[in-house]
């Protein structure tokens, strides 16, 4: 299949499907007679893997290696760091929305403030836990 349909196939562009060819991510497809590329069903399976560990957040050289662990018939493998690897991204979401949840709170009682018409500056510098910031 053509670079084009490959591309729609998994709702992504032909100009990353180069990307991960130049970056080493997909092997080299074999090109026909006319000089396009030529994808097989295995390239699609390797791709949609890759795409999907990228999806999770993973960084791409980790997606990359567990892709190519896949794609070498040690399915086994990726399976037992994904069930690592996934764990500490729950950790890691679960400390960000944390942190987002506090962030909404001071906007929210920053907003209240400045509807107050009260000054600004000593709610903005005041630090995590209700410390106020040095620079005040």
């Amino acid at each position: 299949m053509r670079i084009g349909e490959l591309a729609d196939r998994l709702g992504t562009t032909s100009y990353a499907i180069r990307f991960y060819e130049r970056s080493g991510l997909l092997p080299v497809p074999s090109r026909g007679q006319n000089s396009y590329r030529d994808y097989s069903e295995k390239d699609v399976s390797r791709l949609r893997l890759l795409i999907g560990l990228r999806q999770l957040d993973l960084p791409l050289s980790q997606a990359a290696d567990l892709a190519s662990l896949c794609a070498a018939g040690r399915c086994d493998e990726v399976s037992n760091e994904l069930k690592v690897l996934l764990a500490d991204k729950r950790t890691e979401l679960a400390r960000r929305m944390d942190e987002l949840r506090y962030l909404d709170e001071r906007l929210a009682h920053l907003a209240g403030q400045l509807d107050a018409g009260e000054a600004p500056r000593p709610l903005i510098t005041m630090q995590k836990g209700g410390r106020d910031d040095a620079l005040r």
